[in-house]
C-alpha cells in the first residue's frame, strides 16, 4: 500500500511507479501478511505478529489484518500533482484501489485504464481531466466505486451497465458529459446527417452553378469561334438574325397599327 495525502506533494507522478512489484502481480492465495519475531538476541523466544493498519477504504476509516495483503492501493489524493496520469500505473494489474482526487492533474484518462482488471476503487475527483471517459473503463467488472466528478470531460458516457448504471454524482461538475446517468441527452445522430446532408447539397449546388458558368463560356466562345472560322456559317447566322428581325419588326408595325386604329374608332 501507497499512501501520501499530506498535500505537499507536488510535480508529476514518475513513471518509475510500476517498480511497485507486488502490485504488479495479481494477489496470492494467502492474504496475511505476518513477521517473525524475537524477544531478545540472546533466546530463541519468539513467536508470529500479523500486521494491520488502519485505512481509508471506500470513504470509511477500516481496519486490516487478516486481509491486509489483498489491500494493494495507492493513494495521492489531496496533493499538488500536475501532469497527466502516467500510463505505467496501468501496468499494475494487481491494483486494488486508486486514488488520485484533489490534485491538478489533466489530459485524457489513459485508454489503458482497462488493464487494471482487479481494480474496486477508483477515484479521479477534482482534477483537470479532459477528452471522453475511455470505454475500457466498462470493461472492468470489480470496479465497485469509481468518481469521476469536477473534471472537464466531454462527449458520450460508455454504454455498459459498470458506467451507466451508477449515481449521476460521480459524474457532476462535467458540463459537456452526456447520457445515461446523466440528464442531458447527447445529440441526436440524425440532426448530424441533416447536416451533412445539407452540407452534401451546399457542395452539390455550388457545383451545379460552376458547371453551368463554364458550359455558357464553352458554349458561346465556341459558337463565336466558330463563326470567325467558317464564312458560310457567319453569313448563315446573320442572315438569320435579319430574318427575326423583319419578322418581329412587322409583327410590332402591325400590332401597333390594329392599336392606334382602335384608339381613333373609340374617339369617334
Amino acid at each position: 500500500m501507497y499512501r501520501s495525502n499530506i498535500g505537499g506533494v507536488s510535480g508529476r507522478i514518475p513513471t518509475c511507479i510500476s517498480n511497485l512489484s507486488a502490485m504488479a502481480t495479481l494477489a496470492n492465495s494467502n492474504p496475511t501478511i505476518t513477521y517473525d519475531y524475537y524477544d531478545d538476541y540472546v533466546t530463541t523466544k519468539g513467536g508470529v505478529y500479523i500486521d494491520s493498519t488502519s485505512v481509508m477504504w471506500k470513504r470509511q476509516m477500516s481496519k486490516y489484518g487478516s486481509t491486509l495483503g489483498l489491500l494493494r492501493s495507492i493513494d495521492l489524493s489531496s496533493n499538488k500533482l500536475t501532469g497527466e496520469i502516467p500510463s505505467e500505473i496501468m501496468s499494475l494489474i494487481g491494483l486494488v484501489s486508486l486514488n488520485l482526487s484533489r490534485n491538478l492533474l489533466g489530459r485524457d484518462i489513459p485508454p489503458t485504464i482497462g488493464q487494471l482488471k482487479s481494480i474496486d476503487f477508483l477515484d479521479l475527483s477534482r482534477n483537470h481531466l479532459s477528452g471522453s471517459i475511455p470505454s475500457q473503463l466498462a470493461q472492468i467488472d470489480r470496479l465497485s466505486v469509481l468518481d469521476l466528478s469536477y473534471n472537464d470531460l466531454s462527449g458520450e458516457i460508455p454504454h455498459g451497465t459498470q458506467l451507466q448504471t451508477r449515481d449521476a454524482s460521480d459524474y457532476a461538475g462535467n458540463p459537456k458529459l452526456c447520457g445515461a446517468p446523466l440528464n442531458n441527452t447527447c445529440p441526436i445522430l440524425g440532426h448530424q446527417i441533416n447536416q451533412q446532408g445539407d452540407d452534401e447539397q451546399s457542395v452539390t449546388t455550388e457545383g451545379f452553378y460552376i458547371a453551368l458558368a463554364v458550359g455558357f463560356v464553352v458554349g458561346f466562345w465556341g459558337v463565336c469561334f466558330s463563326l470567325i472560322l467558317k464564312k458560310s456559317w457567319r453569313y448563315a447566322y446573320f442572315k438569320l438574325l435579319s430574318d427575326v428581325y423583319d419578322k418581329l419588326y412587322v409583327f410590332v408595325a402591325i400590332k401597333v397599327a390594329k392599336l392606334k386604329r382602335r384608339r381613333s374608332q373609340a374617339k369617334e
